[in-house]
């Protein structure tokens, strides 16, 4: 007689080890990270229970859910188990926790320094694995009234186009602005073009009497102010 090593589905488990159950049981803050996403993608394969399936997916990022965060559907679809539709549940859970963490700044923000304005940007920057353009767009005070996206591009950069910038600015009724971009490399270090389109940007802003107060590098945790290093 063959040893018994077949897995049980979750159905078959006690209720309170089921996540479904245990979440309704004992409240959200209970269950692990695998067992939540074992909630999203519903079943696993013929293998692996969906608890035993969302360990490995976790596993290969080193259970750390920003890096899960940055994941495609493409990347998560690799994984046996996990078709489209459970790829884009899990992407879609993970974009709402981003945006989540972007509303809890929604007050109105007065830019002191350049970790005001790294602080106001990161939301809009956590997890991208390419660059993109943004500017704030900052009031008479010093107050943020607008984020907008400028461009985006691939791993290697991004163009911004100081016409799109200063209408764009011009549009929302600035006083100043702020330029930053994001180095999905985690390379603080400003490029050529960089220290290029800050300077021209400055220049521009001095004859539209709409100065560039700032222009930030932004990595997930960390920023280069060209103010804070006299490059403007």
């Amino acid at each position: 007689m063959k040893p018994y090593t077949e897995k049980l589905g979750i159905k078959l488990w006690a209720e309170a080890d089921r996540p479904r159950e245990k979440l309704l049981l004992n409240g959200r803050r209970h269950l692990t990270d695998a067992e939540l996403i074992a909630i999203l993608i519903g079943s696993g394969n013929k293998n692996e229970t969906a608890v035993d399936l969302s360990k490995r997916v976790l596993l290969f990022y080193n259970n750390d859910l920003d890096a899960l965060g940055k994941a495609s559907v493409k990347d998560l679809s690799k994984f046996k188990g996990i078709g489209g539709a459970k790829a884009i549940s899990i992407v879609a859970a993970l974009e709402l926790g981003r945006r989540r963490k972007e509303t809890e700044g929604r007050d109105v923000v007065k830019v002191f320094s350049s970790k005001d304005a790294f602080e106001a940007l990161i939301p809009v920057f956590a997890d991208l694995n390419h660059e993109e353009f943004w500017i704030l767009i900052l009031n008479q005070a010093n107050y943020i009234i607008g984020k907008q996206l400028i461009s985006k591009g691939g791993m290697a950069g991004t163009v911004a186009d100081p016409k799109v910038i200063f209408k764009t600015a011009l549009e929302h009724n600035a006083t100043s602005i702020i330029l930053a971009h994001n180095h999905p490399s985690g390379n603080l270090k400003p490029s050529a073009q960089d220290l290029s389109i800050t300077k021209k940007m400055v220049e521009a802003g001095k004859m539209l009497d709409l100065p560039v107060l700032d222009h930030l590098i932004v990595t997930n945790k960390l920023f280069f102010s060209f103010g804070d290093e006299g490059l403007i």
